[in-house]
């Protein structure tokens, strides 16, 4: 299961209660104050994880709660800190106020921390209040409550290149070819219900991720179909890449399919058209592709270099489009 927005309610740790205690030694007759104070609560804290995928685990674990504070002891002990909670997000985790929607921190970078809630401070024993005027205190206070907020996480995928496309164009065979992933790929549309994350290592050894976001529809930016579930994950990509289906297996053209996916880009956020892409015609390896392509090339007014025909299920082209990637990304 595939879980990019949810809400969890954090809790730090109460404070250590201050104790009251008096010292009774042999060689100290008159003795005196001796309660030491309480340990401050625990923190929550959240960090950015490469490992982790997703916030599948919060589904089920919606409340987090540090650990309190131990109260002081005698002979002026203090109290142990009670243990941070450190909870592991993704990359490109949004944390926002879940009562204002006001963001809080963008997790971008990796082993990354915030603190979302504050431990409370442990109490004073009846040591802490001896002065010359009170040699005797029987004084003492109780430990603070931690900070409680209602916190909402919000995951947008962070990768290089974004697979846009409609459903059954090809764009789960493409990502599988270009970064040697195993997912499930079928003939019929909505086959992939959940982003997939995979990435293109070149002989430099660097890396090039890739996005393959579900397949978007006519009307997705007022959630139709997958709609806003997914549509987030395209905003944090520094490319996008166009697969259209040229051979018109479900009855559309690879025109009609560009134009209907930069207005839908274009209705969630305008700033998605201004960003660099590529498109790849997909299907090549079909009768009909042809005819499609011929047909796409008299419409498109951008440069050649942008288009790449190829077959993702035959391989062909596959070579073309890894190198034009990285061309572009490192310009």
């Amino acid at each position: 299961m595939f879980i990019d927005h949810i809400t969890v309610h954090a809790t730090a740790g109460k404070g250590g209660n201050g104790v009251v205690s008096w010292l009774r030694a042999k060689y100290l007759p008159k003795g005196g104050p001796s309660g030491g104070n309480g340990g401050n609560g625990g923190r929550v804290i959240f960090q950015a994880e490469v490992q982790t995928s997703s916030l599948e685990w919060y589904l089920f674990h919606r409340r987090l709660k540090a650990e309190d504070g131990r109260p002081g002891g005698s002979k002026c002990q203090q109290g142990r800190k009670g243990k941070d909670l450190l909870v592991k997000l993704p990359l490109g985790t949004l944390i926002k106020d879940a009562l204002s929607g006001e963001i809080l921190c963008d997790l971008t970078e990796q082993r990354q921390q915030w603190v979302a809630c504050r431990g409370g401070r442990g109490g004073r024993g009846n040591e802490s209040f001896k002065s010359p005027t009170n040699q005797a205190p029987n004084e003492w206070t109780e430990g603070e409550q931690g900070e409680v907020c209602e916190l909402e996480l919000e995951l947008k995928l962070i990768a290089d290149v974004g697979l846009v496309g409609f459903p059954n164009a090809g764009k789960s065979t493409l990502i599988s070819s270009l970064a040697h992933i195993d997912i499930k790929i079928a003939p019929y549309p909505f086959t992939t219900l959940s982003p997939n994350l995979g990435f293109i290592e070149f002989e430099d050894f660097s890396r090039i991720y890739i996005a393959d976001i579900p397949g978007i529809i006519e009307g997705a930016h007022r959630n139709r179909g997958l709609g806003l579930e997914f549509l987030r994950h395209i905003e944090r990509t520094k490319l996008l890449l166009f697969v259209l289906d040229s051979a018109g297996v479900d009855g559309r053209d690879a025109w009609s399919d560009f134009c209907a996916l930069r207005e839908e880009l274009r209705m969630y956020s305008p700033e998605l058209l201004d960003r660099p892409f590529l498109i790849a015609l997909n299907k090549m390896d079909r009768e009909e592709a042809q005819a499609g392509l011929d047909l796409f090339l008299q419409k498109f007014s951008g440069g050649p270099d942008q288009l790449i025909p190829l077959s993702a299920q035959e391989g062909a082209g596959i070579d073309d489009i890894k190198s034009r990637l990285f061309q572009l990304l490192r310009s």
